[in-house]
């Protein structure tokens, strides 16, 4: 990695940072669209598959796109080392399977993104591994639910899209205690937010297409973590070969160099939105990890520089008012994504969590009539007008 006389600072670090420069000296980072490297003899090829020299052998396991992303998200989150991958659940499957085997136990938080859901329920059995969910509203069922064979502790802070919260730090010393593993979904926050890695946790995994890409343009998962613990992940990956495209990569370390300045709009944007709709008498609930009435308020401001760019709320009158509301949106997308520039209105009874039962909705807060809207960054008195007049039609 090149560094150019930069500081210390979040902003400087995302945009100077940056793979060292050709004998072009380009000033943009240039993408490299090839799947394989050329040899200057076949020593040189034996040497670096037998990892006695550094260097590029094949795209699925290193693209100089790829290496340069995973340099810069390790420094911004303060992690040794991490890996790259063509999705977020493809991070969340690779670190699953780096460390798990059969008569493997997993605790994770009852609030977990959908898909996590069903690694958990239904893909994981099949090979023997079991889990127990704790709620993150009541931090002591975490060390009640640590058995002798667990090996993971999951959690997602704050948690999609119930906006749960947990004491990283805490959960990181309960996790040392226990000889276990504490892997965290940090997609909401973003290392701009919350570095988990910094507060004791193992490995910290995002959807890069969510915040850092943050235009809606392209997917991607990013795992950080320990020298030690991401040479466990690339052994997994480099053979099971869920590699991020070189053009993903490119794209995506080009968008961390506006991650803090977008993130500060979404944060200022979604604050509003959540005191707004706190004080109408239509709302039921909201959840946002920055109002005073979010009961893990606290932990919020102890472990996040603001409260993100989500906002959950409960409208009276279940799915039927929840669709009204979201069909009257005129500006807002109706969108399963989130973390975009563009704000976004997702029903997750019937999309990103509709594979749950409605009983294991509710036990982690998705009532029918909740809707959970991405804040994006375009003036906040549209946005503001936009849920207005939707909740008053």
């Amino acid at each position: 990695m090149q560094e150019e006389n930069q500081e210390d600072n979040f902003e400087t670090l995302a945009i100077r940072l940056q793979a060292e420069r050709t004998h072009f000296k380009e000033h943009s980072v240039p993408l490299y669209l090839t799947s394989s490297y050329k040899f200057d003899d076949s020593e040189e090829m034996r040497a670096l598959f037998a990892n006695e020299k550094e260097g590029n052998v094949y795209s699925r396991y290193a693209n100089p796109n790829t290496s340069e992303l995973i340099d810069k998200m390790a420094v911004l989150e303060g992690a040794e080392s991490g890996w790259v991958t063509a999705t977020g659940m493809a991070a969340i499957f690779t670190t699953f399977a780096a460390f798990l085997q059969s008569g493997d136990h997993v605790l994770a938080s009852r609030s977990v993104f959908g898909s996590t859901h069903q690694l958990l329920n239904n893909i994981f059995p099949k090979w023997g591994i079991t889990y127990t969910y704790a709620d993150l509203d009541k931090p002591e069922q975490m060390e009640q639910g640590i058995q002798p064979n667990t090996k993971i502790i999951f959690v997602e802070t704050p948690s999609n899209p119930g906006i749960d919260i947990i004491d990283l730090e805490w959960l990181a010393k309960l996790a040392k205690k226990h000889g276990v593993l504490l892997v965290v979904d940090n997609c909401f926050a973003t290392p701009y937010l919350q570095q988990p890695i910094k507060l004791g946790a193992d490995i910290s995994i995002h959807s890069a297409t969510k915040f850092i890409d943050g235009q809606g343009r392209t997917l991607g998962g990013v795992i950080l973590g320990s020298n030690k613990l991401i040479l466990e992940i690339e052994a997994f990956a480099r053979h099971s070969g869920p590699a991020m495209s070189p053009f993903n990569a490119w794209l995506l370390s080009k968008s961390l160099e506006t991650l803090a300045v977008r993130m500060d709009r979404h944060c200022e944007n979604a604050l509003k939105v959540a005191e707004f709709l706190e004080s109408h008498p239509r709302i039921k609930k909201v959840r946002y990890p920055f109002l005073p009435s979010h009961p893990q308020y606290d932990i919020a401001k102890k472990q996040m520089k603001q409260g993100g760019g989500i906002v959950t709320l409960v409208i009276e009158g279940g799915a039927a008012a929840a669709g009204k509301f979201m069909d009257n949106l005129k500006m807002f997308s109706i969108s399963a994504n989130l973390g975009d520039t563009r704000s976004i209105a997702t029903h997750p009874a019937t999309s990103t969590h509709s594979k749950l039962t409605e009983e294991q909705r509710l036990e982690v807060g998705i009532e029918q009539g909740s809707v959970r809207l991405s804040i994006g960054l375009e003036h906040i008195n549209d946005i503001l007008g936009d849920i207005k007049q939707a909740l008053n039609s």
